[in-house]
């Protein structure tokens, strides 16, 4: 019995740590996407739009939640003068995790590794 229990402990585990990693890829895709769109409002192209798109999403390592992405482009925004509230950078920021989760799920279909399949060796 006490196998029976392990397993599903096991299950539980990995079927925890697949949300935590969906998550993260997720959040990081959405903030990726974000730079993406505020590079083209900075008319930022090609190589140097992808490097901004990466300086957002390193951004966001800083802190839990979206107050150190926000303060970043905020700052970025004020310093190209352009005329985006910070407001509008939340409303984007939802709507964009909509499509950053769409973008992983298709990308990401199956179990990501071993581990998650929540069976012992």
């Amino acid at each position: 019995m006490s196998d029976a229990f392990e397993d599903r402990g096991k299950s539980y585990e990995a079927k925890y740590k697949q949300d935590q990693e969906l998550a993260f890829k997720v959040q990081a895709r959405r903030n990726k996407l974000l730079g993406l769109w505020l590079a083209g409002k900075f008319s930022i192209e090609g190589e140097a739009a992808a490097a901004y798109a990466k300086d957002v999403v390193i951004a966001d390592l800083d802190e839990p939640g979206d107050e150190d992405v926000i303060r970043k482009v905020m700052a970025d925004i004020a310093e190209h003068g352009v005329d985006i509230s910070e407001d509008t950078i939340r409303e984007q920021l939802e709507t964009l995790e909509s499509a950053a989760f769409e973008q992983v799920k298709l990308e990401f279909p199956e179990a990501l590794s071993g581990d998650h399949q929540g069976t012992a060796g």
